[in-house]
């Protein structure tokens, strides 16, 4: 019987992958094979394989649990156990299809070959290991051409898996009326840290210049209501250095399932723990936000963003991709090589957004360096009293975004592969 099973591995690693790129593909591929968790009697089965990755969270496999899509999901600390003993691994099939959907594409490919299932990567930008994939789903025609021309007949364009965003997004009942600024302080605790005490300054300013502004915080899936409310006390020294924090936090009158963040100078900023929070993200007038994928995810959903990164705080620094996030994270190195680190990688890389980086110009402003709330809350206040601007924004990302789509066409070459597993 367990011969005649088939198996679909995702294989991930941090929340902005997790929220727009796995979930809404595992909620097309159940809708169209009908698999395990939810379909008990189903032949083919859905996991979820987490890899190390330092932008991780250590969050992602407990958030995943909860949306009832994969049979088993394997968390990153246990990613080596996995594929030096794939035995232990009890219930997942002799046969089936490793799918790369974030992380390093050497992982995918390692466990493919561990496990002897079929590979296919989804490449955004780069398919790094060609030759071990049994199909390439390129997000654009520029992935194949990078490819060796042999290769070339493996790679289908399919298309931006965020491009769905916006059509997922619209089903969404409306948010109540007024002027909404989103507030994205970030998933990790590091950027956490820094964009709590931060934001919470910016919406007591924007409150001032604007009155009937009013706020939407979305409560990223790694963090809770508790930690923000701590994040924003003398507990977080960082928050010192702001003049806003929480004074409570509540029940919405307005929807029993948001809650009311009020800080100490009276201002309201809705909050929501339920995920995503695409439909009403993308009714915002203006996001201001952290750097990281949640750029990406804006962009897709066509909001108007200002992009923040305060580098007076090295906190910051231990949030940063790659290396220099290692090095951000050892205590002695950290506070010696700060600045330099700092000012090296500034100068090393010309965008932040990925709005930005997918443009090669500057379509949304970047705010980095020693920055405050007062100049953040003075530049939204100008944004908002320019609609024309703020459209004129939204058209630009709109222009970037491809078609919808890319969901589906990826749900098909996973679905013609298994056919020849």
């Amino acid at each position: 019987m367990r011969d005649s099973l088939l198996g679909v591995v995702f294989v991930s690693n941090g929340p902005g992958e997790l929220a727009t790129w796995v979930r809404p593909l595992a909620d097309t591929l159940h809708g169209r094979l009908l698999m395990r968790p939810r379909v008990s009697s189903s032949a083919i089965s859905l996991h979820l394989v987490l890899v190390p990755c330092p932008n991780a969270t250590g969050k992602e496999a407990e958030v995943a649990n909860g949306w009832n899509q994969f049979e088993h999901i394997q968390p990153a600390s246990l990613f080596w156990d996995l594929l030096i003993r794939p035995s232990s691994y009890v219930d997942l099939p002799k046969k089936g299809l490793v799918v790369f959907l974030g992380g390093d594409q050497f992982w995918s490919v390692l466990l493919s070959a561990r496990l002897g299932y079929r590979h296919l990567t989804y490449a955004e930008w780069v398919a790094r290991w060609p030759g071990w994939n049994d199909r390439i789903a390129a997000m654009s025609p520029a992935v194949r051409e990078r490819l060796p021309k042999r290769l070339r007949g493996r790679c289908k364009v399919v298309g931006d898996l965020m491009a769905d965003l916006a059509c997922l997004a619209r089903s969404k009942e409306p948010l109540p009326k007024g002027e909404w600024v989103a507030l994205l302080p970030g998933s990790k605790r590091a950027k956490l840290k820094v964009g709590v005490p931060f934001l919470l300054e910016v919406a007591d300013r924007l409150s001032q210049l604007r009155p009937g502004c009013r706020f939407f915080l979305p409560v990223a899936a790694t963090t809770t209501l508790e930690e923000i409310r701590i994040l924003s006390s003398p507990c977080n020294p960082i928050s010192k250095k702001y003049s806003s924090s929480v004074a409570a936090i509540s029940a919405s009158q307005d929807d029993c399932r948001w809650y009311a963040l009020v800080t100490n100078s009276g201002t309201e900023i809705t909050l929501q723990e339920e995920q995503p929070a695409h439909g009403f993200l993308s009714q915002c007038d203006l996001a201001l936000t952290t750097v990281g994928a949640n750029t990406a995810e804006l962009g897709a959903l066509g909001v108007p963003m200002i992009v923040i990164l305060p580098t007076q705080h090295l906190a910051v620094m231990q949030a940063w991709d790659g290396i220099l996030g290692i090095f951000g994270r050892l205590p002695f190195l950290r506070w010696c090589i700060g600045l330099l680190l700092s000012g090296w990688h500034l100068r090393k890389r010309n965008f932040w957004a990925w709005p930005n980086i997918s443009a090669g110009r500057m379509i949304v402003p970047e705010r980095v360096g020693k920055i405050f709330p007062k100049e953040i809350a003075e530049e939204a206040a100008e944004w908002l009293a320019s609609p024309q601007r703020l459209e004129g924004l939204r058209e630009d990302l709109r222009g970037l975004r491809g078609k919808p789509g890319a969901v589906e066409m990826l749900a098909k070459e996973i679905e013609d592969l298994l056919k020849r597993a």
